[in-house]
């Protein structure tokens, strides 16, 4: 049977578009009020707050992220190649603009560890180009980020024309320009992205991509603290290859190590490590996570400070930090020029992770997240804190986690931390002045367990997904080995790659009929599967097109042990051989009679009368493909075997009627297609 299309409605497209710009460009009081509101997502859910339900789970939460925050800002300034109090800056800000803009309730947006290693590298590089030394062990700055040139820091200065005027700015001015110029054009690539709805992009960063990319970043982050963990001053490498050049370095200076310094770590680390096993392990029974990060912190600049660390055992430390908020300042255009490059990665990886996050808090506390409006949100708590010296933003997983089981009801938290942070930047920040540089180090490397982690999971990732476990060992290599950047689109590019592959040799296989009823599987991969006799049911699992056509022929032919073009060839060398006999009138050659030539010349018998092929895989086909079915059409017709077409879905069915595979009125469609692999067996037997 032929079931019946529906007759489709012409659309007028101008029509529909014209429609939608009328829309779009209309200015009406109430669009305007849901403008407002959709772009400014707080003023809909705030007057809905419910105190007495909200409250304390809010503020429980907010204050536990405040208190992490504060350790992992100052530590995350060292990946960045910033001063401390940039980072608290950062931390500060992204809190205040999420909780007005922000769609996700529990997602904890702030300074990130891989967005930190990839301004860092952007900011070395750069500072390379100006001819500033990277290896200079510069005393505390005064950090009030005017443009100066501070000679104690570094003796190099770069001109800069701001306003008109031509000024000198030193290396932590630099150093910062170029990070609010990279952290303002990811920002405006984010806004883009979401004006023009392009969060799509996201989806070609698959999970095993994306856990890749975290692990090999998280091996750089690891080698690039080594040396604050040992008390070395080695080169900062850069460009490519930067992990393997760290490490020869630092097995060269190991006999420089800072005694003090590797006592310190190896203690902290014990303590970080300790203190995380076990609130992982009681987690359930401590209403909210131990800070160990500040405890550490507090008591590790108490004993610097009193032990005179720096002064009698040359220990590193953080320096001054100031209190107070600097001037705001339009980030420099020159240097936008310049990073616009590489504010493109950063930008996509702190959009992917933030909505990441968002959607899988959203499906785990059952509310909805506007993924359009993420991007927004992430877009601007990237544009506006540019101007107040903080870099690039993200959402991070571990305080995402910890927000969540502290009780964190709705993005208030967010203030709440962003309060504990201000308070630190108003008063507290001068007392950690003596905090040891490889304290901060051991907090770093100790909040990458989770990521390094991951090569625990291997084995079970190889044993549900070979493919998949590629992807993450290449994108892993390459982001440890090349660079972050390099390694993020590597892996992008093979995970396509291998798609691609899998389309071109997609599994196929020969159906047999399952004993007694009406359904078809693969005889070589179940048992109780019976052939049918005279006819070969043939299943190809992936869209045919252009790159996978001749696999296809191939696997047909092979599967079926007949190729209708040899076959034919023979029919038609045989024929001409028995025309020049009968013509001749001979009735031997070479002591053969015919009847033996024949043998040699013709195959052996075909066994089967009917091609039923099986494209309940077949998703689509382009112009190769309904070429390649009408071709296979015509040589099993030359061979008086009937194609019988089964289980197409309506794209297919449009395609082959507009290749003209029916023929022009379709006239012989009921016996050529089916909408099962049984009706076209029946058909193929009943046919004589």
């Amino acid at each position: 049977f032929l079931m019946e299309r529906k007759t489709r409605v012409k659309i007028n497209r101008k029509e529909v578009m014209l429609a939608k710009l009328r829309k779009s460009c209309s200015c009406t009081p109430k669009k305007l009020k849901n403008f407002v509101m959709d772009f400014l997502p707080v003023l809909r859910w705030l007057p809905k707050y419910q105190c007495k339900e909200y409250f304390w789970g809010d503020v429980m939460s907010g204050l536990v992220i405040g208190i992490i925050l504060v350790p992992q800002a100052i530590a995350y300034s060292l990946l960045a190649g910033l001063k401390p109090i940039y980072s608290l800056y950062t931390s500060f800000f992204a809190n205040i603009i999420y909780f007005l803009m922000g769609t996700s309730r529990h997602v904890s947006v702030g300074i990130f560890s891989l967005i930190s290693l990839m301004v860092g590298q952007v900011v070395d590089r750069e500072l390379l180009l100006a001819g500033f030394d990277l290896n200079d062990d510069a005393p505390p700055a005064l950090g009030d980020g005017s443009l100066q040139n501070d000679s104690q820091s570094n003796t190099t200065a770069f001109n800069l024309t701001i306003a008109g005027m031509n000024a000198e700015c030193g290396k932590e001015c630099y150093a910062i320009g170029v990070a609010t110029a990279l952290t303002f054009v990811a920002g405006v690539y984010q806004v883009l992205m979401g004006i023009f709805r392009l969060g799509f992009v996201s989806m070609y960063l698959s999970e095993s991509v994306l856990d890749g990319f975290a692990t090999g970043a998280s091996l750089t982050i690891l080698t690039a603290q080594v040396k604050y963990l040992i008390g070395i001053k080695i080169p900062r490498s850069q460009g490519h290859g930067m992990l393997v050049i760290t490490w020869i370095n630092i097995f060269r200076n190991i006999s420089q190590a800072n005694l003090c310094d590797v006592i310190t770590s190896a203690i902290c680390i014990m303590v970080l490590v300790t203190a995380k096993e076990l609130g992982d392990r009681y987690k359930h029974k401590l209403k909210f996570p131990l800070p160990t990060e500040l405890v550490v912190i507090v008591v590790a600049t108490l004993l610097s400070h009193y032990g005179k660390l720096n002064e009698v055992y040359a220990s590193s430390v953080s320096g001054a930090i100031p209190t107070g908020f600097i001037p705001p300042k339009v980030p420099h255009f020159n240097l936008m020029l310049q990073v616009a490059v590489d504010a493109l990665p950063l930008a996509i990886v702190s959009f992917v992770f933030t909505v990441s996050l968002s959607e899988m808090c959203a499906k785990k506390y059952a509310y909805t997240i506007r993924a359009n409006q993420e991007m927004f949100a992430v877009g601007f708590c990237n544009i506006i804190p540019s101007f107040f010296h903080s870099f690039a933003t993200s959402a991070a997983l571990a305080k995402t986690l910890v927000k969540t089981s502290t009780g964190c009801q709705t993005q208030v938290s967010g203030v709440i931390s962003a309060m504990v942070v201000l308070l630190v930047l108003l008063f507290l920040a001068p007392l950690f002045y003596s905090l040891q540089k490889c304290v901060l180090a051991c907090i770093i490397i100790v909040s990458l367990r989770g990521a390094l982690r991951k090569f625990r999971d291997v084995p079970a990732r190889y044993h549900v997904n070979k493919v998949d476990t590629l992807v993450w060992v290449i994108t892993m290599s390459a982001s440890a080995l090349i660079s972050t950047e390099i390694g993020l689109l590597v892996g992008i590019v093979f995970s396509m790659l291998c798609i691609i592959v899998r389309t071109q040799r997609p599994r196929t296989a020969l159906l047999g009929q399952i004993q007694d009823t009406s359904f078809y599987e693969d005889d070589l991969e179940y048992e109780n599967i019976s052939l049918v006799p005279r006819v070969k049911i043939f299943r190809f699992e992936a869209p045919l097109y252009y790159a996978n056509r001749n696999y296809f022929l191939k696997s047909l032919y092979r599967l079926t042990n007949l190729d209708p073009n040899l076959e034919a060839a023979r029919r038609k060398k045989y024929e001409k051989k028995e025309k020049q006999h009968l013509k001749r009138g001979d009735h031997t050659t070479n002591g053969l009679g015919i009847g033996e030539t024949t043998l040699q010349l013709v195959p052996k018998q075909i066994d089967f009368q009917a091609l039923v092929v099986d494209c309940s895989s077949v998703s689509f086909l382009d112009t190769t493909g309904v070429n390649t079915l009408k071709e296979i059409l015509k040589d099993y017709k030359d061979l008086n075997i009937s194609v019988l077409l089964a289980c197409c879905n309506p794209s297919v069915i449009d395609s082959l009627k507009r290749g003209g595979y029916f023929g022009k009125d379709f006239g012989s469609m009921q016996e050529m297609l089916f909408y099962s692999i049984h009706n076209a067996v029946q058909f193929a037997k009943d046919q004589k």
